[in-house]
């Protein structure tokens, strides 16, 4: 993975696994309802880009795993598919 690319998570509060496989985000919400709607917002933006991420959601936290499966590694799909995830996660915040 080029630099450019891993620096949007290195700078966006994204843990990247010392592989360079996998990058992984906990969004915190005020609330179930919250998180679950950002989820199902994000469930739409990942179809349209045909990149679905790993998530799991328990009460107010998602925790999001991105990769890019059939090449092994992050890819610049799973920086945009990050960047719609925290600019919708900003709005959600702002609201609380």
């Amino acid at each position: 993975m080029n630099e450019k690319l891993l620096s949007y998570f290195l700078e966006n509060n994204w843990e990247v696994r010392s592989d360079n496989k996998t990058a992984l985000k906990v969004f915190k919400f005020k609330d179930f309802k919250c998180a679950f709607s950002w989820m199902i917002l994000l469930a739409f933006v990942s179809e349209n880009q045909n990149h679905h991420p790993e998530w799991k959601n328990v009460y107010n936290k998602i925790e999001v795993t991105l990769t890019t499966h059939d090449l092994g590694m992050l890819s610049e799909r799973d920086v945009n598919l990050a960047k719609e995830m925290d600019k919708e996660f900003e709005k959600y915040i702002q609201k609380v």
